[in-house]
């Protein structure tokens, strides 16, 4: 019998072949079917992006119009789903509430035919539509409101924008945030989008597949990761003192969230484009106050930990953006979620072309022909 090496987080053993995306963690790279991110970033928008991903070409002027009000037309929700959702608890977290309501999609859109191109077109269409009225109606919602019904003369991140604060962002706002869909819709293999491959190897529908990696998203070990930075910058408190509680932390061997990537062994793409566009933010808006915090814990970091390969990842600048566009720090999860969607069905899709369902193995580590022992022994 052939033993297998055990490997902790499948870390480092391949799950799939994809065109998708393309991570190299050596030199900061990361492709969506083959374009940098940085370029697709500069000259792009989020809906185009995730035509990319999802169909593995950038759209025609004529497919992109069609897919944008394809998108426009089905942002609204079921009024069943809108009453389901107001019997939600005010205090529990936008993420358990987004997966209740991914999932509920498919008792609406039952039909399920992974054949047929346009019923995949149509849940393409119903999750990028649909997914970004949830949250901002959640939002509303805990708070004792009636959700914000969306604007179709609204871009996708205005539109948002728009149902979360109840007011129509200037288009500079909407622009960055726009930047920011694109920047988190895709990274390879991660964790959440390994848990929609397992879901959607099984041919459920792509609602429970969704529904299942918003669930692995809520982790504070994934997605969770940039409201924790914000916790983490609010507890450092000043600039004056980084250093000592950065100190305190690597002498108690305690977690600095927003640092550090299984892939990335220098600064993640993605965080220097978002510190960038938080400082284009700061410069109109002003400054967040915890900024500068966030500057002189990359500094110091650097300094004690970059020989080991430890630099911001994504989640590191994301919290302080989302900060000045509004939206409070339980929602920056489900804003991941939104964006990563996209990611999520291009994966789906590429998958049901050759399916075949996760069967792993383990490697046992209990005890054989052990005894039964009777319940007055015991």
């Amino acid at each position: 019998m052939t033993v297998c090496e055990y490997r902790a987080g499948l870390e480092g053993i391949p799950a799939t072949q994809s065109s998708i995306s393309f991570v190299d963690g050596q030199r900061g790279v990361l492709e969506y079917r083959g374009i940098a991110i940085e370029e697709l970033a500069s000259k792009g928008n989020f809906l185009e992006t995730a035509y990319l991903l999802i169909w593995g070409e950038l759209p025609t002027e004529a497919e992109l119009e069609l897919f944008e009000h394809e998108i426009t037309y089905h942002r609204r929700l079921k009024y069943r789903v809108r009453d389901m959702m107001k019997c939600f608890p005010e205090s529990g977290h936008p993420m358990d509430a987004l997966q209740a309501c991914a999932a509920a999609l498919g008792l609406f859109y039952s039909r399920r035919a992974l054949d047929d191109p346009t019923y995949i077109r149509e849940a393409v269409v119903r999750l990028l539509a649909k997914i970004p009225t949830m949250v901002a109606a959640f939002q509303l919602m805990r708070k004792g409101n009636d959700p914000v019904q969306p604007r179709d003369d609204l871009g996708y991140a205005a539109n948002f924008l728009y149902m979360l604060n109840e007011r129509e962002p200037d288009p500079f706002p909407a622009h960055i945030f726009d930047v920011c869909l694109m920047l988190h819709a895709e990274h390879t293999i991660n964790a959440s989008t390994f848990s929609a491959l397992v879901t959607a190897s099984t041919l459920t529908d792509p609602y429970a597949v969704v529904a299942s990696a918003v669930g692995t998203l809520a982790g504070p070990l994934h997605g969770g990761a940039n409201e924790e930075v914000i916790l983490m910058l609010e507890e450092i408190g000043t600039v004056e003192n980084v250093r000592p509680w950065l100190a305190k932390q690597l002498a108690q061997k305690g977690k600095i969230m927003g640092f550090g990537h299984r892939v990335y062994k220098v600064k993640d793409p993605r965080a220097t484009i978002l510190q960038h566009l938080a400082e284009q933010l700061f410069e109109k808006y002003g400054r967040d106050e915890y900024y500068d915090v966030a500057v002189e814990l990359e500094k110091a970091v650097e300094e004690n930990l970059g020989h080991k390969g430890i630099y911001p990842n994504v989640d590191f600048y994301s919290g302080v953006v989302y900060r000045k566009l509004g939206i409070p720090s339980d929602l920056f999860t489900p804003v991941f979620a939104i964006s990563r969607t996209a990611g999520w069905l291009a994966h789906w899709k590429e998958q049901l072309n050759e399916n075949r369902i996760f069967r792993p193995t383990q490697i046992y580590t209990g005890t054989h022909e052990a005894a039964y022992v009777p319940i007055a022994q015991r």
